[in-house]
């Protein structure tokens, strides 16, 4: 099997046991990419009304910018994975839109609201956006249910956390069964579970979902993306994801972005990324 050089074009054998360098990865794919997807690419993946829109999108932290111009628009609904070399900007799309990372230009919409110049607790409380944090951030000296309530600090109606609580215990028993255990004593799993859970206290109507995979054993991702899952075909959640495990998030998401160097490289549905032997050999390991 072949693929080819990204300096000179030529056809070479691959040996698929040899990883590419970051620097080859990002060349490669930048060649690849060429101009990028156009706007009416991204709106034509996009069914129904947007649930999120992006427009020309500069972004990053003090003086540093590492977004340069992005675009991204999901409907109501649908899941979107961001995937790309490392360094790439994809989680600060997610700070972006959260209000963590400095926006410099451009715009964000969430549904017919623009959030770009807002605080990030009026997006969680006003606008319906959650961000479900890359690393553990779970309280470990909290029970679980203490952990719950502490999602809904910004809710000003008294009781209005502990009902949105009940109403996740009632939904996931894992958790149910464990109310009144200290958070540290749980698995990676119940870990990220009691995380997204958290993030659900507000109901919001897009989640940013940073990571979900990292650190867990198999066994406990196949469960959160089944929970993902659920809350999207069932509650009718939209999902922006940034995922390190490629295979796993383009298998989960409606649509994957390509991001490199801070500028959007590729588009498409995500089985079709999943197919794309380019996608395959600079991402996904095959």
């Amino acid at each position: 099997m072949a693929g080819h050089d990204p300096g000179t074009g030529a056809e070479v054998p691959l040996d698929f046991e040899t990883a590419l360098s970051v620097d080859a990865v990002e060349e490669a794919a930048r060649e690849l990419a060429g101009e990028g997807p156009s706007r009416a690419d991204l709106e034509a993946l996009c069914a129904g009304a947007p649930a999120i829109d992006i427009r020309g999108l500069r972004a990053g932290y003090g003086r540093m910018e590492i977004l340069h111009g992005v675009d991204l628009v999901a409907g109501r609904g649908q899941s979107l994975c961001l995937i790309g070399p490392n360094g790439a900007g994809k989680s600060t799309v997610l700070h972006a839109v959260f209000g963590f990372a400095e926006v410099m230009g451009g715009s964000i919409r969430v549904g017919e609201r623009d959030v770009t110049r807002l605080a990030s607790s009026r997006r969680l409380s006003d606008a319906g956006v959650a961000y479900v944090l890359q690393d553990n951030s779970v309280f470990p000296d909290m029970t679980v249910e203490e952990n719950l309530l502490m999602g809904g600090y910004l809710l000003d109606r008294r009781g209005a956390a502990r009902q949105a609580a009940e109403r996740v215990f009632d939904r996931y028993d894992r958790l149910a069964r464990r109310r009144h255990r200290r958070a540290g004593v749980l698995s990676g799993g119940e870990r990220r579970l009691l995380e997204i859970s958290r993030a659900l206290i507000m109901e919001p109507d897009v989640l940013l979902v940073d990571e979900p995979s990292i650190g867990l054993e198999p066994r406990f991702i196949d469960m959160v993306f089944e929970i993902l899952d659920d809350l999207q075909r069932r509650d009718g959640k939209t999902i922006v994801m940034v995922e390190q495990n490629a295979r796993k998030g383009l298998e989960f998401a409606d649509i994957g972005y390509v991001l490199v160097s801070g500028r959007l490289a590729m588009a498409g549905p995500g089985a079709a990324l999943l197919d794309d032997p380019e996608v395959g050999r600079l991402f996904l390991g095959a």
